[in-house]
Order: structure tokens, then C-alpha cells, then sequence
């Protein structure tokens, strides 16, 4: 047995197989390395199995080495061998550059590709896709064209490359020229059109639409809810739930966000309902039933429901921080944090900005300034212009308008409306007229068309009893043309 392992590398052949396709691949490899010393050599069946087991470990560098060997050998006009090479520089991540030239993976796959000696269909659209997928259309479009015979997975592959690129015109063309469609085809340009804004045509797509499927319905939907159409969204989904379409993560997440945009409470429990066991449909859908709970106005109901999310990610937190520091939980939203710390969560950008939008509103100055140089220094999360923009609004809140001035100048942003907002928001606690006026003129400089630094500057001259000056502000806002909403302020 020992003598006709050692003289036929069919019998090496299958114990490579073996150990490719159900490992451990580390074993196909050094198998692989052992068969020159029993004074064999590779043939085009041993190859693509080593081929694969690179791949599948990542050994990128030792498949382009077998790839230089393949070459020397001859064994590239083997269709097994360069179908695996192709496969392996497909999988090869983009950073890793090890190339045949030096323009990366992308290169020596087409070069592959080129010299392979028959390229079924599916081996022209995987090279289409990558194209598509680094948004190179033109590449993409060329090969297409090139193409012999095309299935609807190319029809649709180009399709989808024109609808990333916002081109609804080339999306459109070929989408009319395809000789047959289906309902991934009908769904590409029904996301091409929203993807733009024309939600009337996306809409005659889907009802022209011979056959929807659920992630066809959730293409619409979500297009309303991201497009703000959000009674839209929930008319469509109660179209969906009466012609007995069963609805997914997808369709739920969509849904509670329209309802949490529009504060419809009662429409978010009938959702709640439906969903029954959500658990098991994972954290992003528990995530969002949070949200809608919060932003309808139940913080209890929200509460209850995060505590029940099993492996929370950092999103997660961030809701429950954020809406518990809109509710007026301050306090409990600086514990969400402290116990996101604890539990060993990283916490990114946007916690930091729903905590000290909780310290600025619970007016915790000792607490939102020790958060904020802990950002960078313990978390490694650089300060953006809105973290600034928390902590000035806090210093402000508490009248501590020098502080704020200071941070203002030693920030490594210049000031946005917001900021020169918040500053004129301290100028009003401390009845400053002279800091007010010149952070007005700092704000109209911005050329920013927003009311409320007017309205600040004229209810500060109003609280002075200097009407004339309150007069002229408002004035100013007329002169401008701008309106404050009621309720609304940049103040956050």
C-alpha cells in the first residue's frame, strides 16, 4: 500500500481532495509540499484542490507562488486549474496586491480570465460583478457586450450596476431590451427610481410587477420610509398584509420607522402584534422597536424591550442612551453608558453624541466634560464638530459662556450655526448684549438662513428692555426673509 502511495499521484490526488473539501486545509497543503520529495510531480487534477485550500486559508501569496508554477508548467490551459485560479483571485482581498502586474487582484483575474480556453456564462458575469461591484461601468459595459451568450443573471448584473450609478437612463435601456425578466429584474429598477427620487415611477414598476415576492414589497416600502413618505409606507404595508404577502425583518424594521416618524403609537403595537416572538428575529428588529417605542412616547415600554434584546450591539445602546436623554432620563442615560463600559462594548461617534446630548440637557457639566476627554484618550474616538457642539451647548446652559468661548477657539473645526447658536443661547442666561452681537455677526458671516439667531439676539434685547434693538433683529429676519418655526430652535 506504502509503495503505490508513494508512485501515483492519483492516490496523492484523492488524499489532497480529501483534505480540501473537508479538512483541515492545512493538511491538503503539506501534502502538497511532501510530493517532489517522493519524486512525483503535480498534474491539472492536483492543482485546483491546493488552489482551493489557499483560498480557503488566505494563503494568497503561496496561491500566486502555485499560479507562477502553473505557468512554468504548462498546466494554464487546464480548465479546473484556471477556473480555480480565477475563483481564488476573486475571493483575494482587495488591499492584498501580490499581482502578475501591479494594478491588484482585479488585474490578474481578468488576465486569468482572458487565457482561460472556455468561459462558461457564469464565469463572464462573475467578472462583470466585480466591475459593477468597484462601480467601473465602463469595464463592466464592455464586457457585456463581449458576452456570446447572456443569461438573466447578466441582464440583471448590468442593470443593478447602472442603478448604483444613479443612471436610470442606461438602467431603463436595458432593462426594456432584456429578453426575459424576473422579479429580481423588475425589483432593480423599482430601486433604481427610488434610489433618485421618483417615487411615481418606482411605484408604476412595482404595480406593473407580474409576480412580487416579499423583498419586492420591502424594496417600496423602505423607498417610502427613506424617501419620507411615511403614510405611504404604511398603506402599502397594509396592501401587503391583505393580499397574504408574509412579511420579514425587512418589512417590520421599514414599518416601525414610519411609525416612529409619525408617532403613530397604536399602528407600532398592531406591529408589535404581528411580529409576537421578535426575539428570534434578531437585534436590529428589537432595535427598532425600542426606537418606536421611545419616539411615540412610551420610554417604559422601550425600556422593557431593550432589556430583552440577548446580544445587544453598540446601535442598540445608542438608541436606548438617546431616547432615554430626550425623555428627560438623564441620569439614566449616563448609567446606559457607565454599564455599556462595564459590560466591555466599544462605544463609537455616535454614543459620545447621545451622552453628552444627555449631559447637556441634564445640565452635568462635571460629567459631559470628563466623557468627552475620555473619547479619544480611552476609546480612541476622535471628537467630531457635533461633540464640540454638545459640550458647548452644556457650558452654555450652566452660564459658563468663558469656557465655552475658550473650547470654541482651541476646537480644531470652525464653528458651525449650531455652535454659534449655543453660544448665543449662553448669552441669553447671562444677559450678555456684547458677546450676543458679535457671535451674530460671526453667524450671518456663515450666510446660514436660519432664524433663530435673530430671534435669540431680539428676545436678549427684549429681556434688557432695549425694544428698539429687539425691533431691529426682527427686523433683520423680515429683511432676510426667514421664519422661525414654532418650537423649532438650533439650540439642541
Amino acid at each position: 500500500m506504502g509503495r503505490v502511495f508513494d508512485t501515483e499521484i492519483a492516490i496523492w490526488n484523492i488524499m489532497i481532495r480529501g483534505y480540501s473539501y473537508n479538512g483541515p486545509p492545512e493538511k491538503c497543503l503539506s501534502l502538497f509540499d511532501e510530493i517532489p520529495h517522493r519524486g512525483l510531480e503535480p498534474d491539472s487534477y492536483t492543482y485546483p484542490y491546493v488552489l482551493n485550500a489557499c483560498s480557503e486559508l488566505g494563503f494568497y501569496r503561496d496561491g500566486y507562488k502555485l499560479h507562477c508554477r502553473i505557468v512554468k508548467s504548462g498546466f494554464q490551459s487546464s480548465f479546473a486549474v484556471t477556473s480555480s485560479l480565477f475563483n481564488m483571485y476573486l475571493k483575494m482581498p482587495d488591499s492584498f496586491d501580490v499581482g502578475l502586474v501591479n494594478n491588484g487582484k482585479l488585474s490578474d483575474a481578468r488576465r486569468v480570465f482572458d487565457d482561460m480556453c472556455v468561459r462558461p456564462v457564469e464565469f463572464w458575469n462573475k467578472m462583470m460583478f466585480e466591475y459593477v461591484k468597484r462601480d467601473d461601468m465602463i469595464h463592466a459595459r464592455q464586457l457585456f457586450d463581449e458576452m456570446p451568450e447572456r443569461d438573466v443573471v447578466s441582464w440583471n448584473s448590468i442593470i443593478s450596476g447602472f442603478a448604483k450609478a444613479r443612471d436610470v437612463t442606461n438602467a431603463r435601456d436595458f432593462f426594456e431590451r432584456m429578453p426575459e425578466k424576473n422579479v429580481v429584474s423588475w425589483t432593480l429598477m423599482i430601486g433604481a427610481y427610488s434610489d433618485v427620487g421618483d417615487l411615481e415611477t418606482s411605484r408604476k414598476f412595482f404595480d406593473k410587477m407580474p409576480y412580487r415576492n416579499v423583498v419586492s414589497w420591502n424594496y417600496m416600502i423602505s423607498s417610502y420610509t427613506q424617501c419620507g413618505k411615511f403614510e405611504q409606507a404604511l398603506d402599502l404595508f397594509m396592501q401587503m398584509q391583505s393580499e397574504g404577502v408574509v412579511p420579514d425583518r425587512y418589512t417590520f424594521v421599514s414599518v416601525l420607522s414610519a411609525c416612529s416618524h409619525l408617532g403613530d403609537l397604536e399602528f407600532g403595537k398592531w406591529i408589535h402584534y404581528l411580529i409576537r416572538d421578535w426575539s428570534r428575529l434578531g437585534v436590529i428588529l428589537g432595535t427598532a422597536l425600542v426606537d418606536m417605542y421611545a419616539k411615540c412616547g412610551d420610554i417604559n415600554r422601550a425600556f422593557s424591550l431593550f432589556i430583552k434584546i440577548g446580544k445587544k450591539d453598540v446601535f442598540s445602546w445608542n438608541v436606548m442612551i438617546k431616547s432615554l436623554a430626550i425623555h428627560g432620563r438623564t441620569k439614566d442615560a449616563i448609567k446606559m453608558f457607565l454599564l455599556l463600559e462595564k459590560i466591555g462594548v466599544k462605544p463609537n461617534e455616535f454614543t459620545f453624541t447621545s451622552v453628552l446630548f444627555a449631559c447637556s440637557h441634564g445640565g452635568l457639566v462635571e460629567e459631559g466634560c470628563r466623557i468627552f476627554c475620555s473619547m479619544e484618550r480611552d476609546f480612541g474616538v476622535r471628537p467630531k464638530l457635533e461633540h464640540f457642539g454638545c459640550l458647548v451647548d452644556l457650558l452654555c446652559r450652566k452660564g459658563q459662556v468663558e469656557k465655552a468661548e475658550l473650547l470654541i477657539k482651541d476646537m480644531p473645526f470652525e464653528p458651525d450655526i449650531a455652535i454659534w447658536g449655543a453660544l448665543l443661547g449662553g448669552c441669553r442666561v447671562r444677559n450678555d448684549l456684547k458677546l450676543a452681537e458679535k457671535v451674530i455677526e460671526k453667524a450671518t458671516a456663515l450666510e446660514a438662513n436660519e432664524p433663530g439667531v435673530y430671534a435669540l439676539l431680539s428676545n436678549i434685547h427684549a429681556a434688557a428692555g432695549q425694544w428698539q434693538e429687539a425691533l431691529s433683529a426682527r427686523e433683520k429676519m423680515e429683511e432676510r426673509k426667514l421664519h422661525k418655526a414654532a418650537g423649532s430652535s438650533i439650540v439642541v
